[in-house]
């Protein structure tokens, strides 16, 4: 039997409310999506004005975030031509993401789930999640 540490709905909402307040700073609104450890949808928010096209993005960087256990930035450079993981972005029917905005949220040095941010630059939607991992830690 284990014991399994993962994010509820509380947490959710406290990470999208987090990401909420700092895209509505930065005057972009987004598309978030909350999974938990196992890469399932536990909320979903298209800010008014969010991109229609951004809500499966911002599904599939939660959903790499957490399934793979690191931020999607982090497959960016390795899965370019002649890099050890290229072509990895073809993977698991596409959906494993490789640019910017989706991190693991850890807790106790556990991966418990995962933020997508979609809409911005990649570099505005991981300021956007790292700000929502930054409010839910502050929570805790």
């Amino acid at each position: 039997m284990k014991t399994v540490t993962r994010l509820d709905l509380t947490d959710a909402r406290l990470l999208i409310a987090g990401a909420a307040a700092h895209a509505e700073s930065i005057g972009v609104p987004m598309c978030i999506a909350i999974v938990d450890e196992s890469a399932q949808l536990i909320a979903f928010e298209r800010m008014e004005g969010g991109k229609v096209t951004s809500s499966t993005i911002a599904l599939d960087k939660a959903f790499t975030a957490a399934g793979a256990k690191r931020a999607t930035h982090e497959y960016g450079t390795a899965s370019q031509p002649g890099a050890p993981a290229y072509g990895i972005n073809s993977a698991i029917g596409g959906r494993l993401m490789v640019v910017g905005g989706g991190l693991p949220v850890v807790w106790q040095g556990q991966v418990v789930g995962g933020i997508g941010i979609s809409s911005g630059t990649p570099a505005q939607d991981q300021a956007v999640a790292q700000a929502a991992i930054d409010h839910w830690s502050a929570a805790q």
